[in-house]
């Protein structure tokens, strides 16, 4: 046994586990079960050229001598990003807790209501802070939020607009300008006009549908915007404003200007810079807008007992029901970045955040004084913790440089500086200090901090007056309230979680230590890159690593989401198109199984969906695409294929359907969920696609941190590698790249980290014995149920991929729904695998590589247990330990149980439960009175019945 080997440690079975499996599932070897799932046409020649395996110890070591080329200075940047001093109890107990790492979206509320909890903490935070209505909770950061509400206020426009085409967004060119960047990417393939000046200049023609506004300015300027929210109320304009957080404890919020949606980011909150993410964006807005917010929103319901329970609320908007109408293909949130940024707030309160705007505001106060006193003009008349210095910038950046501070560099003659919590009057000094040597002047003493914000500019509306935010104020009572949460929730750390599609797989300490260190965290995104020696390193041969897995010949990792992954790489095809004078292509073909993102994101990217049917077997039928693919060859520009499919098959006629598209002038694009049941054996360059999106946080191991962070990387072909994206700050990217996709140039770069050390400490042959693994669970479980729950698809020789749906459309008869299944492996100890995707009445089960066979078996003892249960049902008693699963602890402990079954059948089915129960904290959720009575924020108890 070598205990050096994080294979070893990855992957669940051992050697006479794999042996009992394979004979469980009637193969000699592995090879025979991989021969037989892989059709060999598409089967690699080669190894992967990958470096060999590091041990855990040597990877440690590694990525701290990596560390070390990072230049951690101070610095006063802004532009969106400032640092952050992160709660000790919070990063302890939070970011660096698997309980909350490693949990998956809250689409089971009943064992989710931790997190569920910090998530509403999160939003009211947000409503408050903004003076919204509703907020939801949260985006993938400030940019692609601010490009959300653009797409919101066009969607929403009045009938009249709409009628007359009325298109125009008017752009304030205070706007940050990785902001704008991103505005243009999503305007132009919807047919918004992008319209960027002076706030004061505005006409207000009719012409326009909406504005944004920065708040303050990109260089630190407050504005009072009353007049011009008033005039373009008056005249059927919308408004949105991008504030910064912090901020917004000082100044008077947003909504007392009137506008329709308020967005920025929580960094500021607690989150580490990490060279640009993962942060979560936030986005509030007015309850009349609640059927068009884009991403999630958490609500209050009740359970089955009346009593008040939390789940994900207005759930039919997500995009896998709305397809092609979606007016966004967000399908997620930052949600461990959210409440984070929650819990900052919870444990500082309203006072504590009071006083570290007010000990920002003033420290700048007394920056902007002092210069002013050095003989410097200071050009911000209203400013809150940026000043904007006339300056020689070349001469001062030399000498600040040299004393380790970065500044933003405006112009030649401009330099803005943005001060955080985490400047002193030491920063402060050492900040004039470069003044004084670049220009050889001399101040005395630190001057007083004087107010400059008038009366008029001032919060006067209450914050954070919940009980939440004044409770938990002392290390103890956090600790203790985090874990209380922490309990709620069903996370990998208790058991296995099978979900289709997802691949909730091993998160390993190794691979998350790094997060921790400042020489990684405290980098901002736009330092010179010489600054960020080590973060480049790691990037560049990420990207190199995810080249050779997938066979293509450029990546970008700036996509912060799947759904980002998707809309960048189609915007890739586009830009092809567009540069071969091709750019009536619009045509997207999407196949009727497709992750319902698939089709929202085709739209965004301004094409035309044209849905191609599947055959009896789940695949792909390829004469109705060959067909349509023909019909449509002069428009054609892509299709938009998963592979393995999302049936988890392996189609064998792949290669004949990217042929097809290729023939009729199209650019194949692979949804790249399914990944990990490719790696090592077969890529998307050899099945003949042309560009895929990775999903990070499923193949390669970055956590789903209870539905977010996710990174969405984009792998690209030759031809494609051109128009990778950019960003306006700091170039990336290929020689005609598209503008920006999200905010930071290297998108969430912090937890690219974790992808860098699953691929370095498997190596090449790791990665392959990983998807190997991956297909063996999956068979071994599909053998195990075999005769209990019928496997929908299969492939040609009868095997699954890595994953399996299995049909319980059935049971109906017995009076029992899938849903029920779902809730009653809460009672087991078990997440539900994928519910009712692709296939209504199914569940899709992924049991990844990292499960042991004890688990696998513990897991399909409970499934063939429900079965049983199941066989007991009728379709007139609806009172069976199905209905009314799960059965909470206050259930069990009740003075009277006047069930039919007993307690021990309710909550201890199986022997093994005893020894690790989990008791799910409310019964089965009501959807439907939460949707009709939505509540999204801390209300007092009386409002919510």
């Amino acid at each position: 046994m070598n205990t050096n080997s994080f294979q070893l440690r990855h992957i669940g079975p051992n050697k006479k586990e794999q042996e009992k499996m394979l004979s469980a599932i009637k193969v000699d070897s592995l090879d025979q079960l991989i021969n037989e799932t892989v059709p060999e046409k598409i089967r690699l020649k080669k190894e992967l050229n990958l470096d060999p395996a590091m041990s855990e110890y040597e990877y440690l070591a590694h990525i701290k001598e990596l560390s070390e080329k990072n230049k951690v200075f101070k610095s006063y940047i802004g532009l969106g990003y400032h640092e952050a001093i992160v709660p000790s109890v919070i990063q302890r107990n939070i970011l660096e807790n698997p309980g909350w790492y490693t949990a998956y979206t809250p689409y089971q509320a009943e064992i989710a209501q931790g997190r569920l909890e910090a998530l509403l903490n999160y939003q009211t935070m947000i409503c408050d802070l903004t003076g919204m209505e509703l907020a939801n909770a949260s985006l993938l950061d400030e940019s692609t939020a601010a490009a959300e509400a653009m797409a919101l206020l066009f969607d929403i426009r009045e009938r009249n607009q709409k009628k007359n085409k009325v298109n125009k967004f008017f752009v304030s060119d205070e706007i940050l300008p990785q902001t704008l960047s991103v505005l243009q990417t999503r305007s132009t393939p919807i047919g918004i006009e992008l319209v960027v000046g002076n706030y004061k200049e505005f006409t207000f023609s009719d012409e326009f549908y909406g504005a944004i506004l920065q708040y303050p300015g990109k260089h630190g300027q407050v504005c009072d915007y009353t007049d011009f929210v008033a005039k373009a109320n008056a005249n059927n304009i919308k408004v949105a404003v991008a504030a910064d957080i912090l901020s917004l404890v000082k100044l008077k919020a947003p909504a007392e200007f009137g506008v329709d949606v308020v967005v920025g980011t929580s960094q500021r909150f607690g989150i580490p810079l990490g060279y640009g993410g993962p942060h979560a964006g936030y986005f509030a807005t007015k309850d009349a807008y609640k059927r068009s917010i884009p991403g999630r929103i958490i609500g209050v319901t009740k359970d089955k007992d009346g009593n008040r329970a939390l789940r994900m609320a207005l759930q039919t908007r997500e995009q896998h029901i709305k397809r092609e109408k979606a007016t966004s293909n967000i399908c997620t949130a930052q949600v461990l970045l959210a409440v984070m940024a929650g819990m900052y707030a919870v444990y500082h309160g309203k006072e504590g955040l009071k006083n570290i705007a007010n000990y920002v505001h003033a420290n700048t106060n007394i920056l902007a004084q002092s210069l002013e006193n050095l003989g410097f003009k200071q050009l911000n008349p209203l400013y809150f913790d940026t000043i904007l210095i006339e300056v020689e910038a070349a001469k001062l950046k030399t000498v600040a440089e040299a004393n380790n501070i970065n500044f933003n560099y405006v112009d030649d003659n401009h330099v803005s500086i943005s001060i955080n919590e985490t400047a002193g009057m030491k920063e402060i000094k050492a900040i004039v200090n470069c003044f004084e040597q670049a220009f050889n002047v001399k101040s005395g003493a630190l001057p007083l901090p004087i107010t400059v914000l008038p009366e008029s500019l001032l919060r006067n509306t209450p914050f954070l007056e919940n009980e939440v935010f004044n409770t938990y104020h002392s290390e103890t009572d956090m600790m203790r309230y985090i874990k209380k949460l922490e309990r709620k929730d069903l996370a990998l750390n208790h058991s296995m979680i099978s979900l289709g599609s997802c691949t909730m797989k091993l998160n390993a300490a190794s691979e998350m230590l790094p997060l921790s260190n400042p020489q990684w965290g405290n980098i901002h995104p736009f330092v010179p890159l010489n600054q960020a020696e080590g973060y480049q390193e790691v990037l560049h041969k990420l990207e190199h690593q995810l080249n050779i897995i997938t066979g293509f010949a450029a990546t970008s990792l700036q996509p912060n989401s799947g759904a980002q992954g998707e809309f960048a790489g189609l915007m890739v095809i586009r830009a092809y198109h567009e540069a071969n004078g091709d750019s009536h292509r619009n045509i997207c073909l999407i196949p009727a199984s497709a992750h319902g993102t698939n089709p929202a994101s085709a739209v965004m990217a301004g094409m035309e969906v044209v849905v191609t049917k599947t055959d009896e077997s789940g695949n792909i039928d390829f004469e109705d695409l060959k067909e349509k693919a023909e019909i449509h060859s002069k428009n054609l520009a892509a299709l938009m294929v998963t592979y393995p499919s999302t049936h988890g098959v392996f189609e064998t006629g792949i290669k004949d359907i990217t042929n097809v598209i290729h023939e009729n002038g199209g650019q194949v694009y692979m949804d790249g969920a399914n990944m990990n049941a490719q790696v090592g054996l077969t890529n998307p360059a050899t099945i003949g696609a042309d560009v895929c999106h990775l999903n990070l946080h499923k193949t390669f191991a970055i956590p789903h941190g209870g539905g977010g962070p996710g990174v969405g990387p984009i792998c690209v072909a030759p031809q494609l590698a051109p128009f990778l994206p950019t960003n306006p700050l700091v170039k990336t990217g290929g020689e005609n790249a598209i503008s920006a996709i999200s905010a930071a140039p290297w998108g969430s770069a912090l937890v690219c980290l974790i992808s860098y050390g699953y691929i370095t400490m498997l190596g090449f042959r790791g990665l392959k014995n990983a998807t190997k693994m991956a297909i063996l669970n999956a068979n071994y479980i599909k053998e195990r149920l075999n005769g209990h729950y019928p496997t929908l698809y299969t492939g040609e020789k009868g095997r699954a991929a890595h994953e399996m749906i299995i049909d319980c459309r059935d049971f109906k008869n017995n009076g029992i729904e899938v849903v029920d299944i779902a809730k009653r492996l809460m009672d087991y100890g078990f997440h539900a695998p994928t519910v009712s995707f692709p296939v209504g009445g199914t569940m899709m089960i992924e049991p990844t590589e990292s499960e042991s066979l004890t688990e696998l078996d513990r897991f399909c003892d409970a499934m063939i247990s429900i079965r049983q249960e199941i066989d007991a049902a009728t379709l007139n008693d609806e009172n069976n330990p199905l209905k009314n699963a799960p059965h909470t602890q206050a259930m069990l402990t009740a003075d009277e149980w006047t069930l039919p079954y007993s307690r021990k059948q309710a909550a201890f089915p199986l022997d093994y439960i005893a020894d690790n129960k989990f008791w799910p904290t409310v019964r089965r959720v009501d959807d439907a009175f939460g949707d009709r009575n939505l509540i999204c924020s801390c209300n007092p108890i009386e409002d919510y019945m």
